[in-house]
């Protein structure tokens, strides 16, 4: 009976031990364990890799959608300093600090049945006439307007300044045409030797602009008694500008001499 006892201890605690020991192999040896570890590290991977490719594709989408907004800023950052170069270059002294350039925008129409006459975002305070640029060409003037500067395109009936015709430099007057869509350089004296295709440029012999800045092409000539008048294809597209630049002639002070002993 002790024996058959004893026995059944034996074997109770045999049991128990090598149960313990199987388990202890189950976990450190299960080949599941490895399969388990790797399958999951792959989710995760994949897991994570999704996010940040869909991360991405929103960061991308987002930077498209900017660059659109941004885009036409910087074509008229561009356009803008490319036309101020060219202005620059063609004043004949660029590096003066008398005259004065300056970039304004459009406000408004002035009359809506009138388009060559604009308000500018720029206060005008004197009586002085100001040149007005659009894309390295003359566009017209700019006058003051209780405070305010109004600007008169060309077309403009009342926008007129000086002009050199041809090689020759024929003196004339800009004002509108009939139509509006032309320019009509009047007061050429009859003795000057014009003809269809000569380049109008500005004089600066009215203190309005300076000599050289473009204005168009001489599109026909018609001869009145003892002066001559030519029809100007324009350069400048003056009534779908949102922007020009102003100039301004600034006249150096002169200096005074002092008196003899």
């Amino acid at each position: 009976m002790n024996k058959f006892i004893f026995f059944i201890l034996f074997l109770a605690i045999s049991l128990g031990y090598l149960f313990e020991v199987d388990e202890m192999i189950a976990r450190t040896f299960n080949p599941f364990d490895k399969i388990k570890k790797t399958y999951i590290n792959i989710i995760v991977s994949l897991q994570e890799t999704t996010e940040k490719y869909f991360k991405q594709v929103t960061t991308i989408q987002e930077l498209q959608e900017e660059n659109k907004e941004l885009r036409p800023y910087k074509i008229l950052y561009e356009s803008t300093s490319n036309e101020l170069d060219s202005i620059l270059k063609t004043v004949n002294n660029p590096n003066s600090t008398t005259d004065q350039v300056k970039f304004v925008k459009v406000l408004s129409y002035i009359d809506f049945d009138n388009f060559t006459k604009v308000w500018l975002d720029m206060k005008k305070e004197d009586d002085s006439i100001l040149g007005l640029i659009s894309q390295g060409y003359a566009a017209g003037i700019v006058v003051n307007q209780k405070g305010r500067a109004k600007a008169l395109l060309n077309g403009n009936e009342k926008c007129n300044y000086a002009i050199f015709i041809g090689d020759k430099k024929a003196p004339g007057i800009i004002h509108p045409s009939k139509n509006g869509h032309k320019l009509i350089a009047k007061y050429v004296p009859i003795w000057f030797d014009i003809k269809k295709g000569d380049e109008v440029i500005t004089s600066g012999m009215d203190n309005i602009f300076f000599e050289g800045l473009k204005v168009g092409k001489v599109e026909s000539i018609k001869k009145i008694q003892d002066i001559q008048e030519a029809t100007i294809i324009p350069y400048a597209n003056v009534l779908k500008q949102k922007s020009f630049f102003v100039y301004k002639q600034v006249k150096e002070p002169k200096e005074e001499k002092s008196p003899k002993k």
